[in-house]
């Protein structure tokens, strides 16, 4: 069994999350810079058993595309014809951004470190990651 790899994509950075290999639990990996993807995913792809890629949709509160898709959407056309191969979906992220706020305020991060958009992206990729999962837990 490979692992689920998961993506906050935004136009400046891209938070990155990933499964364990049994696929149970979501780990927040890194954040990179939007314009670094495709090199990171080519590596990451050559090193590790990847089942599938979750990227974050962001919806709006009446169940419609939010405006951000607008670049996300090329992103997902141009994933499926690099890697063919590997599994993609979108996952709803409506939320995670602030959910990943109030993690860090929970889990004690100071203020100065909340600050940082990077951390933001990689607890957010990880969020959308671990809903994922519980979905499709509770789906079966």
């Amino acid at each position: 069994m490979g692992r689920i790899l998961a993506i906050d994509y935004g136009r400046k950075r891209v938070g990155i999350a990933v499964t364990d290999p049994q696929q149970i639990i979501a780990n927040r990996l890194t954040t990179i810079a939007t314009h670094t993807i495709w090199e990171f995913l080519n590596k990451y792809f050559q090193n590790e058993k990847v089942d599938g890629v979750v990227v974050g949709y962001p919806m709006t509160l009446n169940n419609q595309p939010s405006e951000a898709v607008n670049y996300i959407n090329p992103f997902l056309k141009k994933f499926e014809k690099k890697f063919p191969d590997i599994k993609l979906e979108t996952f709803d992220e409506r939320f995670t951004s602030k959910m990943a706020f109030q993690t860090m305020i929970d889990g004690g991060v100071k203020k100065q470190k909340r600050r940082d958009k990077a951390m933001v992206d990689a607890i957010s990729a990880t969020i959308i990651l671990q809903n994922y999962l519980e979905y499709k837990r509770n789906k079966i």
